[in-house]
């Protein structure tokens, strides 16, 4: 059964990093030419925070990271990250690798999504 697990989440101070992990567990190429990550804290809706679209290696992030957070993959293409700098509180949330089957540069629609994590938990204290 195709799946995404991720890791890497866990409690930071505020200006710190983290890095995420996002494997891609028996998916197909065709499952998998866009990546992306959404963010969902206590309280609010789910958030899409960035996006890759593998083939040419083109990334989008929503405004609220842009900047500080950079997505990509290792060289075999079969996991994801989710580099996260200058952490602040504001970006408390569980975090959840998904692959997105069409409208790439749609950071934000979860329409699109074919495949979510299970999410990893990010805490940034203050």
């Amino acid at each position: 059964v195709p799946r995404l697990e991720e890791s890497g989440g866990g409690a930071v101070q505020a200006g710190g990093s983290l890095r995420l992990s996002c494997a891609h567990v028996d998916t197909r190429d065709e499952t998998t030419f866009c990546m992306g990550w959404f963010r969902q804290a206590p309280g609010k809706e789910r958030e899409g925070v960035a996006r890759l679209y593998v083939n040419v290696r083109t990334t989008y992030y929503s405004n609220s990271v842009k900047g500080r957070f950079t997505i990509s993959q290792n060289g075999a293409e079969d996991t994801t990250y989710l580099q996260m700098e200058r952490l602040q509180p504001e970006d408390t949330a569980v975090y959840y690798c998904v692959a997105v089957k069409y409208n790439c540069d749609h950071v934000n629609d979860q329409d699109n999504v074919v495949l979510w994590g299970q999410g990893t938990q990010v805490i940034v204290s203050s």
